[in-house]
């Protein structure tokens, strides 16, 4: 029995990364997928993908920071397949990074636009398609930067994802009566092509790689395998965590 048979999910970031292999895995694993991301080109690939291994999926390009997009998205699943089960909020950007007084406006509220805001206003349009079904799963991506350590440079970043943590259990507590549950994995290094474009040398990946306990760094599908757990009937009885899978970072001192 496949562990998302008969659910809906959307996957937003969904062009690469993290997004992609989940949205493979979920298809996979039964689920009907709706794919979200800014670029069309990439998405249409990953359909194509879905539908060559007998799969189900459709694409919807647009910005998450766009309240009218997170309406579109929960809209197409319910024309297309009536329903909405899953909803991995994923999309995310690194923002703009450096010395903290060197940080524009902008660049924050870019940061804080994608990776918190648009996080909440995919919740925000998803909750009441799924109180509709009689409940569902949103997952949110964090990091554990700015969680249980964090680097020079990145305040935007890691305010920003530490914010989805604050959100998560927030919405925990207002539907878990209503049969909604919520949860934040926050990855280690996975590579991924932010992780390259943060990481752009030898040394750079020599020495993230060596913060991880296990002295490597995740591969996407290996992500993608947590929110299944997240998403799927396995995890009932979880709801509120910011789940780290982060490869032992938060633990290592050697």
């Amino acid at each position: 029995m496949k562990r998302l048979s008969g659910k809906v999910a959307l996957v937003t970031g969904a062009s690469s990364g993290i997004g992609r292999a989940t949205a493979r895995l979920f298809a996979l694993e039964g689920a009907k997928v709706i794919v979200a991301a800014r670029r069309l080109e990439q998405l249409e690939s990953l359909v194509a993908e879905i539908v060559e291994c007998d799969g189900d999926a459709i694409a919807l390009a647009g910005d998450v920071r766009s309240e009218g997009f997170a309406v579109a998205l929960v809209e197409l699943a319910m024309s297309r397949f009536g329903r909405l089960d899953i909803a991995f909020n994923n999309a995310g950007t690194l923002g703009e990074a450096g010395p903290t007084t060197g940080v524009s406006e902008a660049g924050w509220n870019q940061a804080l636009a994608t990776n918190l805001t648009g996080a909440f206003l995919g919740a925000k349009h998803q909750i009441p398609a799924m109180l509709k079904g009689g409940g569902g799963s949103v997952i949110f991506t964090s990091t554990f930067v700015g969680y249980t350590g964090s680097f020079p440079g990145v305040t935007a970043y890691a305010a920003s994802k530490s914010g989805l943590i604050g959100l998560t259990q927030a919405l925990a507590a207002e539907y878990g009566p209503q049969g909604l549950r919520f949860n934040a994995i926050l990855p280690g290094a996975v590579d991924t092509p932010m992780y390259r474009a943060m990481n752009d040398s030898e040394a750079s990946q020599t020495f993230i790689t060596n913060l991880h306990a296990l002295k490597r760094v995740a591969s996407s599908d290996e992500l993608a395998r947590s929110v299944l757990y997240l998403a799927s009937d396995d995890s009932s009885f979880t709801t509120g965590i910011a789940m780290l899978v982060d490869g032992g970072a938060s633990i290592t001192r050697t």
